[in-house]
């Protein structure tokens, strides 16, 4: 198969790698019949080979930026940031442009771009899914501006940061949906670029569609200026989707939550069931029993309100995770204030199965965006909401089926 598989959401290299490169990678798992060769995954393959070979000579310690000299903790700002970095030698040597894989689900973005992020030789790089980025992002910046709160902007230091943990960024599903992420980024990346980061992308989204046809879209253009200026595109559009092999259902969050979407999660759990007779099983653990009133093997099926309406904690969540691979769940629906209490549960669980990297089907009254509006935990549950998201993904559900993924394990 020409799928995605990605090993974890996030990962970080310390070593530089072999002398392989994207290509001779990709030639060699066609060779072995674990590809099967398709032209636009063979243009890409050399663009990124291109890249991987640029790498090889260029020293971003050369061309990082220096420490400046400044007052206090934070004492510059970002009108300075490219003067700061053009000093020490920075416009001495350039990086290499990177590359944006754009294309629809299941044409092998992910693939090639974690076969690159394997070989590529950095000793500083980072491959993360982008949605996690952000997170990470906000987070930051909070962090920032609570250990400093006179600081007027906390883009630089940050920025600077990210350049000192990783001369390399690959995103995994680079996609833009929201607009406190939007006016964030034009001025991130800038400093990014001048920082000298190396950055490769996949999306489903060409640059130029990027946070279009939505309120804020104009002041999102300069950024699609400056992906435009410092990276390729590169379109992957192979008719074949390598997906379909593994018959999976690309929806993983099933709305409304009407007899088609339980007729839906009927035919998943029937899948990933593997034949076996439906039946209630009981965990035992710490002393606890817990009984699973649907199981089918790897498969366990709740309706969410005997689920997150009970008084389970994070162990039971756990236990749960840890035994069955395949998560569904019937008519989630939309929690109100009122419903702290359950929301606050169902963030454990989700934690739960997006650290054992479960696989979750369900169906629910809205997406997960517009499920806990408002109430007490509201802000928490927008992380939750980002998880689900990845955990939509395509590089989600290609992890799961990969050797090692959650259907793998013993």
């Amino acid at each position: 198969m020409n799928d995605a598989t990605p090993d974890r959401a996030q990962l970080r290299g310390t070593a530089t790698a072999g002398t392989k490169g994207p290509y001779a990678l990709y030639e060699e798992r066609v060779a072995a019949g674990t590809l099967r060769r398709d032209p636009d995954q063979e243009r890409v393959a050399r663009r990124l080979d291109r890249l991987w070979s640029e790498l090889s000579v260029w020293h971003p310690e050369k061309a990082g930026p220096p420490v400046p000299k400044r007052k206090g903790l934070w004492g510059f700002v970002s009108e300075k940031l490219p003067e700061l970095f053009e000093k020490g030698g920075a416009k001495d040597q350039e990086p290499p442009r990177g590359v944006y894989i754009v294309g629809r689900v299941g044409r092998g973005k992910t693939m090639l771009m974690d076969l690159f992020f394997s070989c590529a030789p950095m000793a500083k790089k980072q491959r993360i899914h982008f949605l996690t980025f952000m997170q990470e992002v906000h987070q930051r910046i909070r962090a920032l501006k609570q250990a400093n709160p006179g600081i007027s902007d906390p883009i630089p230091p940050l920025a600077q940061t990210i350049a000192q943990d990783a001369n390399l960024l690959c995103f995994d599903e680079f996609q833009i949906n929201d607009i406190a992420d939007a006016m964030i980024l034009g001025r991130l990346f800038e400093a990014l670029f001048a920082a000298k980061v190396v950055i490769v992308a996949t999306s489903n989204t060409v640059p130029g569609d990027l946070f279009q046809n939505r309120p804020g879209a104009d002041a999102f253009k300069p950024f699609i200026a400056i992906i435009q200026r410092h990276l390729d595109t590169e379109e992957l559009d192979s008719e074949t989707d390598y997906r379909r092999g593994r018959e999976q259902d690309d929806a993983t969050w099933i709305v409304p939550a009407d007899e088609t979407a339980r007729r839906r999660l009927d035919n998943i759990v029937a899948r990933y069931g593997q034949g076996h007779t439906p039946q209630a099983v009981t965990l035992e653990f710490s002393g606890r029993s817990l009984p699973i009133p649907h199981a089918e093997g790897p498969v366990a099926r709740f309706d969410f309100t005997s689920l997150c309406s009970r008084p389970l904690g994070p162990n039971d969540f756990l236990a749960i995770a840890h035994r069955f691979p395949v998560i569904v769940i019937d008519d989630i629906p939309e929690l109100g204030p009122d419903d702290a209490n359950v929301a606050r549960r169902f963030i454990t669980f989700i934690d739960a199965l997006y650290d054992n990297g479960n696989l979750l089907f369900v169906s629910a009254d809205a997406r997960p965006d517009d499920l806990f509006p408002a109430g007490e935990g509201a802000d928490a549950f927008a992380r939750t909401a980002s998880r689900l998201m990845e955990m939509s993904s395509e590089s989600w559900l290609a992890r799961a089926h990969a050797p090692g993924g959650c259907l793998s394990r013993p």
